[in-house]
Order: structure tokens, then sequence, then C-alpha cells
């Protein structure tokens, strides 16, 4: 950046990362309540998997496709905003064509939001790609702390307030279009604000572009997907199999510990994969604990998005609420966990310099798990949030200290390389829990039709243990500078 950094850049920097949560946010609620809508109650869940499983993995090899051609670009309006612009126009289309989508029916109608949801995922990931670099761009090492401050702000909490107070409201109250009108106009005026970032155009003539990084994503991607379709398939054919026993509770606890395992073997088997391929095997061989410290990151992620991803259809289960009615306390409980996350991240970045990244990582562990249990004991509004806040505190907690812990974990010269997977964890985590998850709802939907949310509650209790198989996982981790 060519001339000193000024006040409203904190806000214009960081801006469109409201409007990107916003919309995320908002397709928390609108997708599981559409997905509803076209293939009915008793195979929502397995239908709102395929979705999570396919926008995730679209995501994931777009938004780095996207990252590498904003990298290369030599517009005279810069590398970042024609991306941020374009991909916000092309993204505004789209929800739009998600809102329409509502007046159709059946699986024609989950044909064209489906594939409306993915082109969805394509475009906004163009303008996250773009975004995610402009930091690193143009603000001074020495001030980028008090930038990515900002961030966190505009990022988690005010999105969650925003859709929580308007968007939510609108939604349960029947008015899906205001809802997404208030999100469209968010995202506008977001991407509005971030062209006025100082992006200039790049100076010197870039070189080739080198596909090897983007192949081997594609290649993991590809691994990941099949291990996790191979899975899903093998806990749906078990239940089916499993429908001759006529005790529920031996059902519930065969299936359960059969989903269970599957997620667990998809995080090992995943992980163990993907850091072989982008790092080599020899590496991977001598120095273990990244390996290790990726499985705690996936399985613990596996937990916390899942429990998220599918709050409108376990409150409407556990507290009898009727469709877009649940939108509303769905919203108030992720705002719940949007604030703790944030009061929480703050002081355990200090905590694990004193007592340790590792120990702080397994107490984040401990605290999620207690807050699952908790939101389980009781069908009351009340103690479900009390129990979300709970959880919240423990994924704050995790964020910081175990991104910390990873950059202990890494090469310094290799820095990029080694925490870009990631990436994968964040991704897969959701199609992990949402894909193998949702077809074991649907069984409990179907076999005990008199308790609609027997099925989420036992997606709850697996997404628990995976809290404790990531503190199991840390095992495997030994930190830098300590026994």
């Amino acid at each position: 950046m060519d001339r000193p950094v000024r006040w409203y850049d904190y806000i214009t920097f960081n801006i469109y990362f409201l409007g990107l949560t916003a919309l995320s946010q908002t397709n928390g609620l609108v997708f599981p309540l559409l997905v509803q809508q076209f293939v009915g109650e008793a195979q929502k869940g397995t239908y709102f998997g395929t979705v999570r499983l396919w926008v995730l993995m679209v995501a994931l090899l777009t938004q780095a496709l996207w990252g590498m051609l904003s990298d290369h670009t030599t517009l005279r309006w810069g590398r970042r905003r024609p991306f941020i612009c374009g991909g916000t126009l092309a993204a505004l289309i789209f929800i739009a064509l998600i809102g329409a989508s509502a007046n159709l029916a059946g699986m024609s109608g989950f044909a064209f939001f489906f594939g409306v949801a993915l082109l969805l995922s394509v475009a906004s990931n163009a303008g996250q790609a773009a975004q995610q670099a402009i930091i690193p761009d143009l603000v001074p090492e020495e001030k980028r702390g008090r930038f990515s401050g900002v961030k966190a702000i505009l990022e988690v909490p005010l999105p969650m307030i925003l859709v929580s107070f308007t968007v939510a409201r609108l939604i349960s109250a029947g008015n899906l279009w205001a809802g997404l009108a208030v999100t469209m106009a968010t995202l506008a005026l977001s991407m509005a604000l971030a062209m006025l970032i100082p992006d200039a155009r790049l100076n010197r003539r870039p070189g080739s572009l080198n596909w090897q990084p983007f192949l081997r994503l594609l290649l993991m991607t590809a691994f990941f997907t099949t291990v996790i379709l191979g899975l899903g398939a093998v806990v749906r054919g078990l239940a089916v199999a499993l429908t001759a026993i006529e005790s529920v509770p031996v059902q519930v606890a065969l299936v359960g510990l059969a989903g269970l395992a599957a997620m667990a073997t998809a995080v090992a088997v995943g992980v163990w994969f993907s850091v072989r391929v982008s790092i080599g095997r020899a590496v991977a061989a001598a120095n273990p604990s990244f390996t290790w410290w990726v499985i705690n990151r996936l399985a613990f992620l596996v937990g916390v998005i899942n429990l998220s991803g599918f709050a409108v259809y376990f409150l409407q289960g556990r507290l009898g609420l009727e469709r877009e009615k649940a939108a509303g306390p769905a919203a108030i409980m992720m705002l719940i966990v949007g604030v703790c996350i944030l009061l929480a991240a703050l002081p355990s970045g200090w905590l694990s310099d004193r007592v340790g990244r590792k120990r702080m990582v397994a107490v984040s562990g401990v605290v999620a798990l207690v807050g699952t249990v908790i939101a389980l004991l009781s069908a009351s509004q009340s103690i479900i949030f009390v129990g979300a806040a709970i959880i919240g505190i423990g994924t704050g907690l995790f964020y910081a200290a175990n991104w910390a812990l990873g950059s202990d974990l890494v090469p310094k010269a290799e820095a990029a390389r080694y925490l870009g997977i990631s990436n994968l964890a964040g991704a897969g985590a959701g199609a992990v829990g949402a894909y193998i998850g949702g077809p074991i709802a649907d069984h409990f939907t179907a076999l005990v039709p008199q308790s609609p949310g027997l099925g989420y509650v036992l997606l709850f209790v697996i997404y628990g243990v995976m809290f404790l198989i990531s503190i199991i996982a840390l095992r495997g981790v030994r930190e830098p500078g300590r026994a």
C-alpha cells in the first residue's frame, strides 16, 4: 500500500467478512428448511447431508482456484477487488434463485435448489478467496494484529447478532424473501465498502501458474470424498439391516456406534492420506505430531460444526417446533455460541502461553463435551442454551490454542504449505458429520415417528464423543519445548 494506514481502513479492509458470515448464517437457517420442504421429514437428514458434502467440497476446491487466479491477476482495478465484486454480484443472483426455489416442490425442486447451492458456493468463494489476501497484501506486519482483531469482530459476533435479530425473525415468521433481502443488502453493502480498498494492480509480470498444489488438493479432495461416500453407504446399509431388531435401544446403540466408528475412520484415514499427499510420506513420518494435530483439529470441528449445522432439526424434534418456527431459537443459540467463542478466544492465547498449547486444547475438548451433555439433559430451551454457551466457550478456547499449537509444530519456512491442510479440516468436518450423520437421524425418524427428535439426540451424542476423540488424538502430539 503506497499510503499510510487510515482509521477507516480497519473497517473497509474487513467489512466484507460481515457480508460473508451473514450469508453463511442465513444459509444455515434456510437450507435445512428448504430441504425439509422438498424431501419431507423422513429423508431430510440424508439429503441435507448430501447438500453439505458437495457444497463444502466445491468450496474447498474453488476457493483454492480463485485464490490462485487472484494472485496472478494484472487488471488495473487490482488483484482482489474484481473477484470480490464479481463474486458478490453472481452470489446475489444465486441467492435470489434460492428464494425462488421455495416455490417449487418435490425432487425437481430439490434438484434445482441443489444446483443453485453449488453455484452460490462457487461465487461466494471467489470473493472470500480474494478477501482473505487483503491483510497480508496491504497491512504492515506491526499492525496486522489490530486489523485481525477488527476482522474477528466483523466476522463472528456482529453478523450473528444481525442475522439473529433480523433475518431469523423474518424467516421464523414465514417471510423468507424479506430475510433473504436483508442478507443480500448486507452482502452488497459490504462489497461496496470493500471497493474502497486501495488494491493496486500487480506491478510485475506474474510467472506461469503452478498447478501442482491445486492438483494435490484435487487428489486429496477426491480421496476424502470417496472415503466419506463409502462410509456413509456402509452406515446406511447397516441401519437397514438392523431394522429386524425389535428393540429400539439396541438399534440406537448399534447404529450410534457404527456412525461414530465411521466418522472416526473418515477423520483418521482422510488426514493420514491428505498429509502424505501434501507434504510427502517421508516428511510426514519424521513429524508425526503434525498428523495427530490435524486429526485433533478435524475431530473437534466435526463435533462443533455439525452441532451448528443440525441445530434447526434438533430444535424441531427436541422442542416440538414446526418447520420455520425453529429458525428463531436456532439463530439465538448460534448467537450465544458466537459471543462465547469471541469472549473465550481472547484469553485463550494468553493462557496457552502460560500453561501450554496442548493442555489448553485438551481443556477445550472437555469443556465442549460438558456443554454437549448439558444441552442433551433436558428438552428445555433454557438448558439447551446453557449447553450451547459452554460449547461456545470450549470452541473459543480451541480456536486460539489449537492454531497456536499447529503454528509451533510446522517448519517456519513452510508454514503456509503445512497450515493450508487445515482448510481440508474445516471443510471436511462439515462433510463427514453431515453426510454420515444425516441418514442416522432419518433412520430413527422413520423407526420411531412418535419421537421425532430421537435421531438428532443420537447425532448430538456422537458429535459430543468426537470431542473426546479429539482429546485422545492429542496423545500423539509432542508439544515443542515441553516434555
